[in-house]
């Protein structure tokens, strides 16, 4: 009887346990029930760029709490879990991991929760590896250059948060050139397409002096990753030059290194002319002007002048006169050959005035000692004879110009003549 006693106490005892663990159970539920938890949770990433977002539809004032561990540290039932919280009780509907640098090959476990009122939802959890999970992205830049007929690629390495290459992450990483000519018919262009680790790619067989466009992508094999493509980036290659581009090109250099030459030999020669005419001019002292000027004639230092040399400047200047001008009156022809009334030729070819008042004057005047021929007085010319020498005679005038100097420093002195006047 008393271990009947024990029976129904042990089942009374276990029935009130598990009625008090259910009403526990059912409290914590409800309470979680009536906060709906994130919905629609993704990580979006870009090379180590990780940010976790989620959608919430309801329109209370709501917060969000995120938590990140690693997984390996769930898998220790007898230690408890150190949570790490990235974002706390904030209103956004995203959370950056980024600044947590997450080892690139780790797996971690993420969860979210919604808090409204002191309430929260239950935790939504989400497994993520960047190495399995993270997308990679495209190169951070591509530049082209021409070599000749061909085009080199410069390509620069996809960058981590922290502006390293992603290549440390990636080992086998590489990349897919796309490339084709451009034109308007995109239709009939022929695409090309080159695979390249290396951040220096050449093209080969391209068309000379044609325009070529140019995309990059990048390749990850062991999950398959693989970016988007970069912008186009488009150069025209070159080629060998034609015959009449180097023609004109060679008679350009020879016409500029003409011209270089003609502007520097002229350049040259006006400074010689400069220089000459400056230190050796072509128009020289006389000779008495140096030595007057120099202290010896041999020295090529001026004698400076002081205030008592003055009178040495000066010096005696001699004028001479115009030279003189002989004038000669010719009476015209018919005064000569026709004698005046009252007179009559004699003998010897002179002629004579008949007056029986006169004392036998012979009318003959003559002037010597004297340079120029002088004319009767008035007052001994009757005034027929007044009336033939106002007749048109003929004026002749020589000047004595071309003189020797003796000639000149002389007086001119005239022979004796005698002329027959009319009184």
């Amino acid at each position: 009887m008393s271990a009947a006693l024990h029976v129904s106490l042990l089942v009374l005892y276990l029935q009130n346990s598990v009625g008090v663990y259910c009403i526990d159970a059912t409290t914590s539920v409800g309470v979680g029930a009536e906060v709906p938890p994130p919905q629609d949770v993704t990580i979006i990433t870009l090379n180590t760029n990780y940010t976790l977002s989620w959608n919430w539809d309801q329109s209370h004032a709501v917060t969000f709490t995120t938590q990140y561990v690693g997984k390996y540290e769930l898998k220790f039932k007898k230690k408890i879990p150190n949570w790490t919280t990235a974002c706390e009780e904030t209103s956004q509907r995203s959370c950056d991991l980024t600044a947590f640098n997450l080892h690139y090959l780790g797996i971690y476990m993420l969860r979210v929760r919604a808090n409204v009122n002191g309430h929260h939802s239950n935790w939504v959890h989400l497994e993520f590896c960047p190495d399995k999970d993270a997308a990679v992205g495209p190169p951070s830049k591509v530049d082209l250059a021409p070599a000749g007929s061909d085009l080199d690629v410069f390509i620069s390495d996809p960058l981590t948060s922290t502006n390293s290459s992603m290549k440390e992450k990636l080992d086998q990483m590489y990349y897919l050139i796309l490339y084709s000519e451009r034109s308007g018919d995109t239709q009939a262009l022929r695409t090309q397409t080159l695979t390249s680790s290396a951040n220096v790619v050449t093209l080969p067989n391209l068309k000379a002096w044609t325009w070529y466009c140019v995309s990059v992508q990048t390749h990850a094999d062991f999950y398959n990753k693989s970016s988007s493509f970069t912008s186009p980036q488009c150069m025209q290659t070159e080629g060998n030059a034609p015959w009449w581009l180097v023609f004109l090109c060679f008679l350009g250099s020879l016409v500029i290194c003409f011209l270089v030459m003609l502007l520097s030999l002229y350049t040259f020669f006006w400074f010689y002319k400069t220089i000459k005419a400056t230190f050796y001019p072509s128009n020289q002292i006389p000779k008495h002007f140096k030595e007057f000027l120099y202290d010896s004639p041999a020295s090529d230092i001026p004698r400076l002048l002081t205030p008592d040399s003055d009178s040495e400047l000066l010096c005696e200047v001699t004028v001479n006169p115009e030279p003189a001008v002989l004038e000669i009156h010719n009476p015209p022809p018919e005064a000569l050959l026709a004698p005046p009334s009252g007179l009559e030729p004699d003998s010897s070819g002179r002629h004579t005035r008949q007056d029986s008042s006169s004392s036998g004057d012979s009318g003959v005047y003559s002037s010597g000692g004297s340079s120029n021929l002088r004319q009767p007085n008035s007052s001994q010319f009757s005034t027929g004879a007044e009336d033939v020498w106002k007749g048109p005679f003929d004026l002749e005038q020589v000047k004595m110009q071309e003189m020797t100097p003796r000639l000149k420093s002389q007086l001119l002195i005239t022979d004796e003549g005698v002329v027959d006047m009319c009184v």
